[in-house]
């Protein structure tokens, strides 16, 4: 039987299989392979391999790479940026992927799909160029991002504080714009479906989770770590580093002298002024197995206060089978249960005795490792979120 084709429009490239972008947009894809006829449309930072190379044999039938100017990540440069798009209102991601009409219709040209798939809110504007050849459009929110930057504001100094309220305003004019033009919507959660409907009264939202491949329980030995995983180069990530490094890190390495905090994952330059001065926190850097580097924490901290969508960045340590400490807003939007599942605390003090609790209970760690686990094996794999894009008519 022949399949249908669809298309799938993607800012950043799925694979290889780091970070929680990268992680929602790769399940989708495989999702679509077995469906759908797929086509594809990945952007490309300069100078990075072709990311086409890197799809599992069969993915696409057809990619297109479409590669983004050169800009500098020197501060000046980045500041002179962000100051014209501060000055013009418009979001910084959807401003860095606009531009590209005329690629895209190249790529397009010829081609009617029964489904059409835009990845991430940054790429919404192309609903212009892509539903002439799509039967049905969709648009996958991994974050809703005026509130992902609503949410930053309060945690950043001035000016940062009243640039990023000026990019929450800008970018929830421009939902209210784009978001009624797609036939349906993806959310990461019911929590972000019901701020979409706020935003953009009467679109249709299906909730897609944030998932995982089904893997096998690392076997590692715990260590004396406590560990904090993802990209440092987020700003959440980075008010999150420096709060507990602030806030909580202090209490516990007073309380247990062979503690050792250990941040893994990409872009350590974004936090490593934070954490220089304490030789007991250690920055490893990306990681080829995240779930291998989680498996050897005695707890892994999230102490994210702002943000959107739901974080990977837990369901990794659940696959890991280890007890996971959190703040409310880190698991937003999981299907968790404190104290069952996860411990949430959402003050320094909170934070640092669900911490210390746990490194004095072996079994507790235990309990809440493997309970997380079976959580993850029944509700968070691809096979299981794709049965919610079936529920959705995909």
């Amino acid at each position: 039987m022949t399949k249908p084709d669809a298309l799938l429009l993607t800012p950043e490239a799925p694979y290889p299989l780091v970070g929680g972008g990268p992680m929602r947009t790769a399940s989708l894809a495989e999702y679509l392979s077995r469906e759908y006829a797929l086509d594809v449309i990945v952007f490309c930072e300069p100078g990075r391999p072709d990311p086409a190379s890197a799809f599992p044999p069969g993915l696409a039938r057809r990619a297109g790479v479409i590669e983004l100017p050169y800009h500098s990540k020197r501060w000046p440069a980045r500041v002179a940026r962000n100051l014209i798009r501060f000055l013009r209102g418009r979001p910084p991601l959807n401003d860095r992927f606009s531009g590209f009409a005329k690629p895209i219709q190249d790529f397009l040209a010829g081609h009617r799909y029964k489904l059409a798939v835009v990845e991430h809110f940054w790429c919404a504007a192309y609903a212009d160029e892509i539903a002439p050849h799509a039967e049905t459009l969709v648009l996958d929110l991994h974050n809703v991002e005026s509130v992902r930057y609503a949410r930053s504001a309060p945690f950043h100094p001035w000016p940062m504080s009243v640039g990023l309220r000026r990019v929450a305003h800008a970018c929830q004019r421009t939902e209210r714009h784009w978001l009624p033009r797609f036939s349906l919507l993806l959310t990461a959660s019911a929590e972000d479906a019901r701020r979409v409907a706020q935003i953009a009264p009467g679109c249709r939202c299906a909730v897609y989770p944030n998932a995982l491949p089904l893997v096998s329980q690392p076997q590692r030995a715990e260590e004396d770590v406590v560990v904090f995983s993802g990209n440092f180069d987020y700003p959440p990530n980075i008010a999150a580093v420096r709060f507990f490094r602030d806030r909580v890190w202090p209490r516990l390495s007073r309380r247990w002298p062979q503690l050792r905090w250990r941040l893994v994952g990409r872009n350590p330059g974004g936090v490593r002024r934070h954490v220089r001065s304490d030789p007991r926190i250690e920055l490893t850097g990306p990681v080829e197995d995240a779930l291998t580097e989680l498996a050897a924490a005695k707890v892994v901290v999230v102490p994210l206060l702002s943000g959107s969508g739901t974080r990977v960045k837990i369901i990794e340590a659940w696959a890991a089978g280890r007890a996971v400490v959190s703040t409310s807003i880190g698991a937003e939007g999981l299907p968790a249960v404190n104290g069952q599942h996860l411990m949430l605390a959402d003050t320094p003090e909170a934070f640092a005795q669900a911490v210390t609790a746990l490194l004095e209970s072996p079994d507790e760690r235990r309990r809440l490792g493997q309970a997380g686990r079976l959580l993850y094996e029944r509700e968070l794999t691809w096979p299981a979120a794709w049965e919610s894009l079936q529920r959705a008519g995909i």
